[in-house]
């Protein structure tokens, strides 16, 4: 328990609403549900992608070549996807980081070590970007490339969650209750309003929440 609270202290306030259980029930873009198994395994990939391993802290070590020069006090979290839906990476970011740090890091996929424990991404291969900005508090707008429709739900939930979890965004809200305006790209209209529930799946809003 000791270990689990020095990581989630090292990464930030954020990071402990991922220690919570799993929700079980599945939203419409949201993943399979996860079980005692899952919860544990994900717990297990926080602390790993914080450079604490799941038996208890210990030096984090070099950062990984051809990652950003950043302070290790500073943080983002990225989304990628693995067997059981979307799991959190935190990485290194420099002092003033915000949503659009965030999706960049996203966007450059999982490095080695990270596809060694099974992360991956299933957002489309190739130079994309994604524009990502708080615009009010509590509220991040995505510009994608994309249409939603053209997009693997997964990749979805990696966007949405990335944006959701990122730091500079005001009015102090959790992740879970941050909303994710989403314009697609060549789409007129309104943005699809969203948030990140606590499976790590974006839920449109006003439709049930997981565990609601």
């Amino acid at each position: 328990m000791n270990g689990t609270k020095v990581a989630y202290e090292k990464c930030g306030a954020g990071v402990a609403w991922w220690g919570a259980a799993a929700r079980k029930a599945p939203s419409r873009l949201g993943a399979r549900p996860v079980g005692a198994v899952g919860t544990a395994l994900l717990v297990a990939s926080v602390l790993a992608g914080c450079g604490v391993p799941d038996t208890g802290p210990e030096a984090a070590g070099a950062p990984a070549p051809g990652g950003r020069a950043a302070k290790a006090d500073h943080w983002v979290r990225a989304f990628f996807a693995a067997r059981n839906g979307t799991w959190p990476v935190a990485r290194a970011a420099p002092a003033g980081a915000g949503p659009q740090w965030a999706l960049d890091e996203l966007l450059a996929g999982p490095t080695r070590d990270e596809r060694e424990r099974g992360l991956s991404t299933a957002l489309p291969a190739g130079t994309h970007r994604v524009r990502a900005e708080a615009t009010s508090p509590g509220t991040v707008t995505l510009q994608l490339p994309w249409l939603v429709s053209e997009l693997d739900r997964v990749a979805v939930n990696q966007l949405v969650c990335t944006a959701a979890a990122a730091p500079g965004v005001p009015g102090g809200r959790p992740p879970t209750d941050v909303l994710v305006q989403v314009h697609e790209s060549g789409l007129p209209g309104e943005p699809w309003t969203v948030t990140c529930d606590e499976t790590g799946a974006a839920v449109p809003v006003g439709a049930p929440r997981a565990g609601h």
